[in-house]
């Protein structure tokens, strides 16, 4: 089984200004002379970690990492303002411009996957393959699963805390009660929201319980980013067409991709992933019957390791 490649640490960090408001957390590792890669983080409104370089053979990619807008080191932080869909697909290219990159793996999970997705459709020439995992299709019916019902039977009791943030009134929207509270002038109440919310997310994450990443989920400088953004993205149906990255498919259709997925995923369900390797039948699919979210559950990446190291030979 794979492991991930020993910690390194970056070469070059800066901040690229992509807007009046927005400033971007930029990182390269690895060879600079290696095979350029993306890491596309989730959330939205996730972020970035050191352990995220270590996908990646450090002697053959040059390893790109970035925090959208809002998130991680990005200033300001969990700002909304232009802060959509389309800004994050501009950024992505914003970003390749500055590093002078023709073509670049994409490397994305949950959020991630549907951000590489929406951008290799809008820039295909521009992506030499793509690596997806946990795949997010941003659906109505997927927010749904994971925001109103169908998680909350699979996790009843990690559902009544995060239920207990909203009056009964209120409950059946809860995306909408929570948006609320995420956008309001209460420091508390924003707070509050927001760790419920993220913690939610952190405990669903993993087959196994994982203490380490519902810790890292309740940070409170990770919470209020994921929590707003998410939020916002959410209500705002994620800024893009309904059915949208299913029906352009055939934009992309001649781009490697290897698609990694939990058997148990209770944050995106199996079917979104199935959905999306029914629409690109010459990609590769693998389901990690032991597993569920998260990219640090070992079948998970053990799986990503073996599709970035495949990736070094056949882009060398």
């Amino acid at each position: 089984m794979r492991i991930p490649y020993p910690e390194i640490h970056p070469y070059n960090e800066f901040q690229l200004k992509v807007s009046d408001t927005h400033s971007l957390y930029v990182e390269e590792s690895g060879n600079p002379r290696g095979i350029p890669a993306i890491f596309i983080h989730g959330g939205p409104g996730g972020g970035t970690a050191p352990a995220h370089r270590s996908f990646f053979d450090p002697e053959k990619y040059r390893i790109i990492l970035f925090d959208q807008r809002g998130c991680g080191k990005s200033t300001p932080h969990s700002d909304l303002t232009n802060n959509t869909t389309t800004d994050l697909i501009a950024d992505l290219e914003a970003i390749r411009k500055h590093l002078n990159v023709d073509k670049w793996l994409l490397f994305g999970g949950s959020w991630g996957s549907t951000l590489s997705l929406l951008y290799a459709q809008a820039h295909p020439d521009r992506v030499s393959g793509m690596i997806l995992r946990g795949i997010f299709l941003c659906r109505d019916q997927d927010i749904q699963w994971f925001y109103q019902r169908g998680a909350s039977a699979i996790f009843p009791d990690y559902w009544k805390e995060y239920e207990q943030v909203i009056p009964r009134t209120e409950r059946e929207d809860m995306l909408k009660a929570y948006y609320k509270r995420l956008t309001s002038s209460n420091e508390i109440a924003r707070m509050s929201a927001a760790k419920a919310w993220s913690i939610w997310e952190g405990r669903c994450s993993t087959l196994d319980p994982n203490n380490d990443i519902v810790d890292h989920f309740a940070d409170p400088h990770v919470a209020l980013a994921m929590a707003r953004i998410e939020a916002h993205f959410f209500i705002n149906k994620a800024f893009i067409e309904p059915n949208q990255i299913i029906d352009n498919c055939s934009k992309i259709e001649e781009i490697k991709t290897v698609i990694v997925h939990g058997r148990y995923d209770m944050v995106c369900p199996i079917e979104q992933a199935q959905a999306l390797y029914d629409a690109l039948p010459e990609s590769e699919f693998h389901i990690v019957r032991d597993a569920g979210h998260s990219a640090f559950e070992p079948g998970i990446t053990d799986n990503l390791i073996r599709a970035t190291d495949n990736f070094a030979i056949s882009l060398a």
